[in-house]
């Protein structure tokens, strides 16, 4: 089975079957006959079969044309073939171009907006993207009959970050735990069928979603805060920015063809040394006290982290039927399209940031 450039199984039981082994289009089946064209009079071998019992009727009803309708078939043919190709060029980066870099750039500067006026804010605009990801997830999971009891999620996704921010990380697990407690509970007023399969749902999307907004609500929570989410949230776009030119400009070898087609190792290199990079640079740069190197290895393991989140929210894609999360961002698709890599990544950015440059 064929992949095509968006990920799908390429042709379709609808697509014509061609025609036999040495038919050629537009011509009788008399023509291509190795003796020339048979003469006149009643066949030998029996009545001939009517064009539609033909394994292919092009043939047959193309000899009954014109010679103009003929040219003119034949140069509509020409033109849908050669625009083919053009249409596939403009297809291949997968993305409007422009306009997903208009929308990036407007959240980019949302960002560094709410982070280096009031803290606060940032942390409210992230609890928004965060719940409409929730949204996005539960929506998706109907379409296997899952039904993810959204009220307790919902709630500890707003919760979670908030305590972690005002009360630190004892305040994070307490919050995340509450989160799957509520969600056992309500889960069974609602019977016993299906609930092991919708607890885990929600499960998966309170580990998924709510404690890693706790984290960046950890991350974001010193005297220096807003320089340490920069670093977290430039690294991540880095890795994207990377290995998308350098994979659609690069690209040939596939990295996971049977997960994510686009996905090729130059790519990922392409990722890898954006991300070292700008890691390197941001963490001399910003932290009091942080080194070139320290900012490398953080950049470095943040390209495993930001590709695995990417490979993850593929792999859910796949399973359940569907090519985008959603359409809310213009040129990038839904929310969790662009917060794949960024929950992945928290994690690891906050860990290694503490270690080096402890807040």
């Amino acid at each position: 089975m064929k992949i095509d450039d968006a990920g799908e199984p390429s042709g379709s039981p609808d697509e014509p079957e061609a025609d036999m082994a040495g038919h050629v289009p537009g011509a009788s089946p008399e023509d291509t006959s190795p003796s020339g064209p048979t003469p006149s009079g009643p066949d030998p071998s029996g009545p001939t079969p009517s064009a539609g019992a033909h394994p292919s009727n092009a043939g047959v009803s193309r000899a009954h044309e014109s010679p103009a309708d003929a040219a003119s078939d034949d140069a509509a043919s020409e033109g849908a073939s050669s625009a083919a190709p053009e249409e596939k060029r403009e297809s291949k980066t997968g993305r409007n171009l422009p306009l997903a870099i208009v929308v990036g750039a407007a959240l980019g500067a949302l960002v560094l907006l709410s982070l280096y006026t009031v803290k606060e804010i940032f942390l409210a605009v992230m609890i928004v993207f965060l719940f409409l990801g929730i949204r996005e997830l539960t929506d998706a999971f109907k379409s296997r009959d899952i039904g993810v009891p959204f009220i307790p999620v919902a709630t500890g996704m707003v919760g979670t970050p908030v305590v972690s921010y005002v009360w630190g990380p004892t305040a994070t697990v307490a919050a995340v735990s509450l989160t799957i407690l509520a969600l056992l509970m309500t889960r069974m007023m609602e019977g016993a069928d299906g609930y092991v399969r919708d607890v885990a749902a929600g499960a998966l999307l309170t580990g998924y979603l709510v404690l890693m907004g706790g984290i960046v609500a950890l991350l974001m929570r010193p005297d220096d805060g807003d320089h340490r989410t920069v670093i977290f949230i430039a690294i991540t776009v880095a890795s994207d920015t990377g290995g998308y030119f350098a994979g659609s400009f690069l690209g040939k070898h596939k990295m996971a063809p049977t997960i994510s087609p686009k996905k090729t190792w130059e790519g990922l290199t392409g990722s890898a040394l954006m991300c070292m990079l700008v890691g390197g640079w941001l963490v001399w740069w910003l932290l009091d006290g942080g080194q070139i190197w320290q900012g490398v290895l953080v950049g470095l393991a943040a390209v495993v982290t930001a590709t695995a989140g990417d490979l993850v929210e593929s792999m859910v894609k796949r399973d359940l039927g569907i090519k985008d999360m959603g359409t809310l961002l213009p040129g990038h698709g839904g929310v969790m399209d662009r917060l794949d890599s960024l929950v992945a990544t928290a994690p690891v950015v906050w860990l290694l940031l503490e270690l080096f440059v402890p807040s």
